[in-house]
């Protein structure tokens, strides 16, 4: 009997222990379901001095012309699940990046439009300096605070010149393959004579396939200009999205007799002009 009772009393405190801890917040969490899709996307978009205004919103309006593509929704469509979540990072100097849409799952044309209207909600932020490696920094821990499990994590800058603050990119980028994650690219070459043209190369493309792209199928889609952008980011989102590499463009650049610049060249040219300031 004596037993018994010591039993029902043990049993009455584990019932309140458990009470206990769950209205003190204390009882363990049960982790959140996840949801499956074919690619986590996480697209870096440049918008540091060297671009100005009105390249800011050609960037921007080539993103939501994509969107409401039909091909774009297709090759969404396309997979396997049918579905990827995307989110929009702004992204300039080391500390300068902003989250312009969060993580939003897109699985037709109704929801790829909300994504396009999102993105026409505010206008493109502007900031100093180029860090690439800060971008890719900052979107690698977005795929795990997320609420989706992706088949592929990518992450695709676009840009128009050379990383010249914070750690070297290729640093940044070794880290996030390390990861497990892709780096795409999307380089515009821009000649233009702006006030911080001097950081603009002539081998831009060369140099995001050597510096910046990396892991599992890494491809870059180059546009020739600002006005070009849109045909470009459409064209990589489709290639992307329905995990076609670009065989023409790859082979194009293994063709190249161009002599690659170095993965310091931005970190070089700001020193020089750092120097000719003095």
């Amino acid at each position: 009997m004596l037993c018994e009772a010591r039993f029902r009393n043990g049993s009455a405190m584990a019932r309140l222990l458990a009470i206990s801890l769950v209205l003190t917040g204390l009882a363990v969490p049960v982790a959140r379901a996840q949801t499956p899709v074919d690619l986590e996307l996480v697209l870096a978009v440049d918008v540091s001095l060297s671009i100005d205004v009105a390249e800011a919103r050609l960037q921007r309006e080539g993103y939501i012309q994509a969107f409401r593509d039909p091909e774009v929704v297709r090759a969404i469509r396309s997979g396997i699940l049918g579905r990827i979540a995307v989110t929009y990072v702004e992204w300039a100097g080391t500390f300068q990046r902003r989250t312009v849409v969060d993580w939003t799952l897109i699985d037709g044309e109704k929801t790829a439009d909300s994504f396009a209207l999102a993105l026409q909600q505010s206008a493109p932020g502007s900031a100093r300096r180029t860090s690439i490696s800060g971008a890719i920094d900052y979107a690698v821990p977005l795929f795990a605070s997320n609420s989706f499990e992706g088949t592929r994590q990518v992450i695709d800058v676009s840009g128009d010149g050379p990383n010249n603050a914070g750690a070297l990119v290729t640093r940044a980028r070794d880290r996030a393959v390390a990861a497990g994650i892709t780096v795409n690219g999307l380089p515009i070459l821009d000649d233009g004579g702006g006030l911080y043209s001097w950081y603009n190369i002539p081998d831009l493309d060369l140099y995001y396939r050597d510096c910046v792209i990396g892991g599992p199928g890494a491809f870059l889609v180059v546009a020739e200009n600002f006005e070009d952008f849109a045909r470009a980011v459409r064209r990589k989102l489709i290639l992307e999205i329905a995990r076609r590499k670009s065989r023409l463009m790859t082979a194009q650049l293994r063709r190249d007799e161009r002599v690659s610049p170095p993965c310091d060249i931005g970190e070089r040219l700001r020193r020089a002009q750092e120097e000719d300031d003095l």
